[in-house]
């Protein structure tokens, strides 16, 4: 039972004003509605993490019907090449590129890009099966899969260290893409003309070298490097 501090008149129970006299009623013993409800949340909650397996699933599923729908209607409208091929090999690879991550849930680097650069080939591979050109697969195509399977572990291998700063990180990676350009190029004009007559490549080269002088200039100057860090925040 309580009573208006103000007029005495006996209050109910759960009242905020008296009837009376209208004195507001204050009751320790109950919280106010703003103190019962805070404005955030009394308890921090932990959103949970997706499912890689359900993702990897999904995916399955979805490039796996891709495939079957374009191999079936293939079948039935039927052209002079086996277009659904094209089809089957992108969704191979696309497999491994986005599912086989999500099921090796740590794949080092130097196990990883040989993979993708094999996903690569296998798509070329069902692409030469329909063109009849298994020629050109084994003697061009092939040696440049892996002569960029050798590039990149030597590149993975240089920057095994996650201290290196972003110059030399830049640096390495200008000079593989000099190196594999230089590669492509041999065996190309080996396969197609017996020689090798070197053209677009040391363009490539004079331009990769042209990024990378000043890199390893700024790298082993200290004004310089410590200006390139505050002006572009590296």
């Amino acid at each position: 039972m309580s009573y208006c501090v103000n007029c005495g008149v006996e209050l109910h129970a759960g009242v905020k004003h008296c009837p009376l006299c209208g004195t507001p009623v204050y009751n320790p013993n109950e919280l106010r509605r703003d103190e019962s409800a805070p404005f955030f949340a009394p308890e921090k909650e932990v959103v949970p993490p997706a499912s890689r397996r359900e993702a990897a699933l999904l995916l399955s599923a979805m490039l796996c019907s891709v495939a079957v729908c374009c191999g079936v209607l293939n079948f039935f409208l039927r052209t002079a090449h086996t277009w659904s091929l094209y089809i089957v090999g992108a969704a191979v690879m696309l497999w491994i590129w986005l599912v086989l991550p999500l099921l090796a849930k740590k794949m080092p680097a130097w196990v990883a890009l040989p993979i993708d650069v094999g996903a690569v080939g296998l798509y070329i591979f069902f692409i030469a099966v329909d063109l009849d050109g298994m020629v050109w697969y084994r003697h061009l195509v092939l040696p440049v899969l892996l002569s960029a399977v050798v590039i990149l572990l030597v590149l993975c291998f240089l920057l095994r260290d996650h201290r290196h700063r972003m110059l030399t990180t830049a640096t390495f990676i200008t000079s593989a893409v000099a190196l594999l350009a230089l590669t492509t190029e041999y065996f190309a004009d080996c396969f197609f003309h017996g020689v090798w007559q070197p053209g677009w490549s040391l363009i490539v080269l004079a331009v990769c070298a042209a990024l990378a002088v000043p890199l390893l200039i700024v790298r082993h100057v200290p004004s310089l490097r410590e200006e390139a860090r505050r002006r572009f925040h590296m």
